[in-house]
């Protein structure tokens, strides 16, 4: 990612603001979060899928197949205002339970922090070219602009003739006009903040997804209309991001 090197100036300055106001040298640690999922409650593991369980906002009854999604950008705003991001992504894959734990690679000053994350990436960051994200298949084609996916989330729903239908809940960077000369109507990544955690020696940190979220708040989606071919319609990417904004919540913070 091209602001590496920005967050090692800003972790740098962040060590040294600690160090002169205790003047002492200040403990780093390994954070990590852990990433659970949920239907309003109920959680859900990929023990859950290929099933059809679950009932949206709108009454359809759906399953789940794949769950996969990216977040970046881990930022930290300590007390003092000081702010440190961990600049990379996890991606995060509840079909394979991969990188359900994120262990950080960079390490964080002991204290108290407003703590926050993006959803997918953002424009300078989704311009980049990740050698794991291309060996994910999590690419977006040219013509919709190119980058990856924020989220991939499948499954198959009772369509109102009463049979089953495939349905595709990608999330990607709104775009119009596909093609060669794709334009970019709004911004579809999204900040997470996860409130207020003290960051310690051990600390895990629980950030919890209600599934359902995605398909009711603000907007009430319906599958029979919105199920398919999602990923070129600017105007339901929009929707898709701001659905998104009440989706993660902080779960437990450990020790």
């Amino acid at each position: 990612m091209k602001k590496t090197y920005i967050s090692l100036i800003i972790l740098a300055q962040l060590i040294l603001s600690c160090s002169n106001s205790n003047d002492n040298s200040v403990q780093q640690v390994f954070p990590m979060f852990k990433f659970t999922h949920n239907w309003d409650g109920q959680n859900i593991t990929n023990v859950d899928f290929n099933t059809i369980q679950f009932t949206n906002e709108n009454g359809d009854e759906l399953s789940i197949e794949r769950l996969r999604y990216v977040i970046s950008d881990i930022t930290f705003t300590s007390e003092s205002n000081q702010v440190l991001v961990i600049n990379n992504f996890n991606l995060v894959d509840v079909t394979n339970s991969q990188n359900i734990v994120y262990e950080f690679a960079s390490q964080v000053p002991v204290g108290t922090y407003q703590v926050s994350f993006t959803f997918g990436l953002d424009d300078e960051d989704n311009a980049e070219n990740y050698v794991y994200l291309n060996s994910q298949s999590f690419n977006v084609p040219d013509m919709l602009g190119g980058g990856y996916h924020y989220m991939q989330l499948d499954g198959k729903f009772i369509n109102s003739s009463m049979q089953e239908q495939g349905y595709n809940y990608h999330a990607i960077r709104a775009v119009d006009n596909p093609g060669a000369n794709p334009t970019f109507p709004q911004d579809t990544f999204f900040n997470v903040n996860l409130g207020t955690i003290t960051i310690t020696e051990g600390t895990e940190v629980e950030v919890k997804m209600n599934i359902a979220e995605w398909f009711k708040n603000p907007h009430s989606w319906d599958l029979n209309v919105l199920n398919q071919m999602l990923m070129p319609n600017s105007a339901t990417q929009i929707i898709i991001s701001e659905n998104g904004e009440s989706v993660f919540s902080l779960g437990e913070v450990t020790p």
